[in-house]
């Protein structure tokens, strides 16, 4: 299921502000949102606004390396979560997909890496019916959140 990147938002929960990405999915009025932490939800916002800060952060340098190498990335795809004990949410897991000079390879990638990645390529983002059934949430839960840059801001 093709999808992109929202929003990103920050969720005030029991143990304090939570950073959160939001991902819309084509032809779905639910979204599947994906809490992350506080530097790749700042990498994520950054790539989307196209910002250059000077010298390149982790996300920046290891692209500027693939394509170095003659790498690209063809697309992530958000791939399953695994359940925790208890049944209490789960860990996203996430797929790489990209082209090298040896052919197509998939690389295991936090969903956070790989969507900040995204956001600075303008890669293509899928994520598997099964994660979107699983993970999938009310739109206007994520509207009224702070997005994370405000919050950045303050921190």
């Amino acid at each position: 299921m093709h999808a992109s990147i929202d929003a990103v938002r920050v969720a005030g929960t029991q143990q304090g502000p939570v950073p959160v990405v939001v991902l819309s999915v084509d032809d779905e009025d639910d979204v599947v949102p994906i809490f992350i932490g506080f530097n790749e939800a700042t990498s994520i916002a950054r790539g989307l606004e196209a910002e250059d800060i000077g010298r390149p952060l982790t996300h920046d340098l290891l692209l500027d390396v693939m394509e170095e190498l003659g790498s690209r990335i063809d697309r992530v795809v958000v791939s399953e979560i695994e359940e925790r004990d208890g049944g209490q949410g789960g860990t996203y897991i996430a797929d790489l997909h990209l082209e090298t000079p040896r052919g197509g390879t998939v690389v295991d990638a936090r969903p956070s890496d790989s969507l900040a990645l995204a956001a600075r390529t303008n890669a293509e983002i899928e994520v598997t019916e099964e994660v979107f059934e699983n993970g999938r949430d009310d739109s206007d839960k994520f509207e009224q959140l702070e997005d994370i840059r405000n919050v950045a801001g303050e921190m």
